[in-house]
């Protein structure tokens, strides 16, 4: 008998992985209690729950959690994101889509996520410090220390991605018009 079986992706599953959010629903629920104080945080620091979601899949698409982005590109395009810029999301930098607040929240996302050298770290939380406040800065580190938290906990335990159903976006027509044209 072999400890794989296959998901709907056609990915190996480990069935030995141990999900540790089910084996310690305790320590589980204090991380849910921190991501609850990170709320009120983003809140009182009166951060857009927007730019909260661009955070959250700019940190989840550098750790490649799938599980994570599956659920904040959802909760952020219910929010009002728009499907090109979550499209061109990795590639922030190259665009214009993008406001000030919101490329200094991404810049200290990218940072604090991927911990590059000490000198870049302070070159990037200079630059988010000229658009942000010191209780957007704080509480935007919470969102991205909480994210990674939530990152590796999907990633550890192998969390799956569930087929959504289709809906049609009443909001958009279905083009005739080939890709050359």
């Amino acid at each position: 008998m072999t400890a794989f079986t296959h998901r709907d992706a056609g990915e190996p599953r480990d069935e030995r992985r141990v999900r540790i959010d089910k084996r310690h629903p305790q320590t589980y629920r204090a991380q849910l209690e921190v991501a609850r104080s990170v709320r009120a945080a983003v809140a009182d620091a009166g951060l857009d729950r927007t730019l909260v979601e661009l955070v959250n899949i700019r940190v989840s698409q550098i750790n490649g959690c799938a599980y994570c982005l599956d659920i904040h590109v959802r909760d952020a395009l219910a929010n009002g994101e728009t499907t090109q810029r979550l499209a061109v999301l990795p590639a922030w930098r190259d665009t214009t889509l993008f406001t000030d607040a919101e490329r200094a929240s991404l810049t200290l996302a990218e940072s604090l996520t991927a911990l590059p050298d000490a000198r870049t770290q302070e070159l990037d939380y200079a630059e988010a410090a000229r658009h942000l406040t010191p209780n957007q800065l704080s509480a935007l580190s919470w969102v991205v220390i909480t994210m990674n938290a939530f990152n590796r906990i999907s990633i550890v335990s192998r969390h799956e991605v569930r087929s959504q159903p289709v809906r049609p976006d009443p909001g958009t027509t279905t083009s005739t018009r080939g890709a050359a044209s």
